[in-house]
C-alpha cells in the first residue's frame, strides 16, 4: 500500500502529461501528414517561410511551386505549411 502511495503522484503526472501534451501533438502530426499526402497539382499553398505559391509538380519528398509567371521553386514537401482553400 505504501508503494502505491509513492507511485501514485508519478503515475498521475505521466497521465496528465500524456493527455495534455503527447496526445494533442500526435493528433496534429496525423493531420499534417494527411494534409501533405493530399497535396495535388494546382493547390495554392503557403510554406513555413511564408511564401505563397501554386503546386506544379509533386515528387516523393519535394514539391515544385510557381511563385510568379516564370518562377518555379523546389521545396521539401515538409516545408508546406498550409493549403489555401478557395
Amino acid at each position: 500500500m505504501e508503494l502505491l502511495a509513492q507511485l501514485a503522484p508519478i503515475l498521475l503526472i505521466f497521465v496528465v502529461f500524456w493527455l495534455f501534451i503527447i496526445r494533442p501533438q500526435q493528433k496534429r502530426q496525423r493531420e499534417r501528414m494527411g494534409m501533405l499526402d493530399a497535396l495535388k497539382s494546382g493547390d495554392r499553398v503557403i510554406t513555413i517561410g511564408g511564401l505563397h505559391g501554386t503546386v506544379v509538380a509533386i515528387e516523393e519528398k519535394t514539391v515544385v511551386l510557381t511563385v510568379s509567371d516564370n518562377q518555379k521553386m523546389t521545396f521539401e514537401r515538409s516545408a508546406v505549411n498550409h493549403i489555401i482553400k478557395d
